[in-house]
């Protein structure tokens, strides 16, 4: 499990500089030159995820709770729209009218779902850790910004593309997930 708490621990610390430890990044920058402090980030960024691959991967979880197939239901469709605010992170949408920050509410939703179909000690370190970590970089991204003006929403046609290109984006991570979890996105 300490490969997959490092991973997590990495990964939230290393979102959290660019928005709490702007004094520190300027030195990496003025250091690194900006190419450079992008190419470390990335690296440490890879880290992290490997970490929480492999530390998933090699834990040998504890059985917290049985969720029901109704908890499991619910997870899917909350994956699904998580992956739907996702993506409209990076583009016009509706969705991303209805959040300030709707990439961080989809990896939330995204945990949250994990949670509700798998009842183990590593699901709630990774998806618990995670969920943990949005909830925390909300607030202080909107301290760091301050006020939010909501953007303009889109043409249908644009939405209904950004809806389908999530749904694709669904469809590819359920079909390499037994690679990277090393089990099926549905198993019931």
């Amino acid at each position: 499990m300490g490969m997959l708490i490092a991973g997590v621990v990495l990964w939230s610390a290393l979102h959290l500089v660019p928005v709490i430890g702007r004094g520190p990044r300027q030195s990496a920058i003025d250091t690194l030159g900006e190419g450079g402090y992008k190419g470390v980030f990335s690296l440490l960024m890879l880290s992290a995820i490997a970490l929480m691959v492999f530390g998933w991967r090699g834990a040998q979880p504890q059985l917290l709770y049985i969720p029901s197939q109704e908890m499991r239901l619910a997870g899917l469709v909350l994956v699904v729209i998580g992956f739907i605010f996702m993506a409209a992170a990076n583009r016009p949408s509706r969705f991303g009218r209805l959040v300030r920050h709707p990439q961080l509410f989809g990896v939330l939703l995204w945990a949250v779902a994990h949670l509700l179909a798998n009842g183990d000690s590593r699901s709630l370190i990774l998806f618990g850790g995670l969920g943990g970590w949005c909830i925390l970089m909300m607030p202080l991204i909107n301290h760091r910004d301050g006020a939010w003006t909501k953007p303009e929403a889109p043409s249908w046609v644009r939405e209904i593309v950004g809806v389908l290109i999530a749904l694709v984006a669904v469809a590819v991570v359920a079909a390499i997930h037994p690679w990277i979890a090393g089990m099926p996105a549905v198993a019931w």
